[in-house]
């Protein structure tokens, strides 16, 4: 639609990193030394060095590169299903797997998987409390569809424990994990412990062009390198996937406070407009959801003519709902490149 044509065209933009076009990986492999071997079908020190050092980075045994997360979690949640001999599993109603990914775990996997808490809020200790015998739970952090909230950190810890005590496998869904760290004061190893296993990716606030890390116990990692040749994820080289995984982690995972501090101001400014709010209303993380009181050609079209004036893209896509429209805000890079009399200009033209 036009906005997304808008957004487009912007010279400047809210959201993310910046534009995903080819420079990404040009910048990437800029000084890459090009006699560098390449993976080969899974194995070489390329990708065996990235592998070892998130390993050692979250705190777990093993890990694996895979070039997709819907690839590594469908395949965490079968291997416990399998180590403990029940086909059930328990995870949120807006869980990537439920939402995004075509009913892959039960073509796929025949698992069954049980909605726990309410697709408006996040699950709590009560509801898994509550579970009937299950092979595992995945929790989300932060719980994207919900505009990234965060449960408090000693909640997690006594969800981990009765796991334990049930022998319940706990998964986490940790694509963004790295933007959870600000706010919870935790190193990624501290939260990690509380899990069985975990996956992250590399694409999202890291910033790279895709693939993530799933990572675990050795035994589990051992099978899941089994199920990621089944499922034809060790392509021949990885290589164009982990250079800028690595690249991009080590240039911005000590920026993750500074995305947490600029979208809580960004969200301070966007609640400070009339029929404008945001949740949260104070962000956990980096992200956001803005909503807008309106219809969405009205939302469309005062959010075009803003972009148009300004410059700045704000977003190219909008959700409607009964009576509003929302969008998501995820700070990064981009954000740092608007100066300050750039984004005043902005919220000067969206109080009008």
């Amino acid at each position: 639609m036009e906005l997304r044509t808008s957004y487009q065209q912007t010279s400047h933009q809210l959201n993310g990193h910046g534009r995903r076009n080819v420079g990404v990986l040009q910048q990437a492999f800029a000084e890459v030394d090009p006699n560098q071997a390449s993976d080969h079908y899974g194995t070489g020190e390329i990708i065996a060095r990235f592998e070892q050092k998130l390993a050692q980075k979250l705190g777990m045994e093993d890990a694996i590169f895979f070039p997709s997360g819907t690839m590594a979690q469908q395949i965490a949640l079968r291997i416990w299903a399998d180590e403990t001999g029940n086909r059930n599993v328990a995870y949120h109603p807006l869980c990537h797997l439920e939402i995004h990914e075509q009913d892959g775990l039960k073509e796929l996997h025949h698992l069954e998987p049980i909605l726990i808490g309410d697709d408006k809020r996040l699950m709590t200790l009560e509801e898994v409390q509550a579970l009937p015998d299950i092979a595992c739970l995945l929790i989300e952090l932060p719980q994207r569809e919900l505009g990234g909230y965060l449960p408090p950190f000693d909640e997690l810890e006594a969800i981990s424990h009765l796991c334990r005590e049930r022998g319940i496998r706990l998964h986490l869904d940790g694509a963004r994990l790295f933007e959870t760290l600000p706010y919870y004061e935790k190193t990624a190893a501290e939260v990690c412990a509380l899990f069985d296993s975990v996956y992250v990716s590399f694409y999202k606030g890291i910033g790279g062009i895709a693939g993530a890390i799933l990572a675990g116990p050795k035994a589990f990692c051992a099978e899941a390198r089994v199920w990621k040749r089944r499922y034809g994820g060790d392509l021949i080289g990885l290589y164009p996937y982990i250079i800028p995984a690595d690249y991009y982690y080590e240039l911005r995972k000590r920026r993750m406070a500074s995305y947490y501090e600029q979208a809580k101001e960004l969200a301070r400014r966007f609640n400070a407009i009339d029929r404008v709010w945001t949740t949260p209303d104070v962000p956990v993380t980096n992200m956001f959801h803005l909503h807008v009181e309106g219809d969405v050609e009205a939302v469309s079209a005062w959010i075009q003519s803003v972009q148009d004036v300004t410059g700045i893209g704000i977003t190219g896509y909008l959700v409607p709902h009964d009576g509003y429209c929302s969008t998501e805000i995820s700070v990064g890079d981009a954000y740092e490149a608007i100066d300050a009399p750039q984004l005043d200009r902005l919220f000067e033209q969206l109080e009008r």
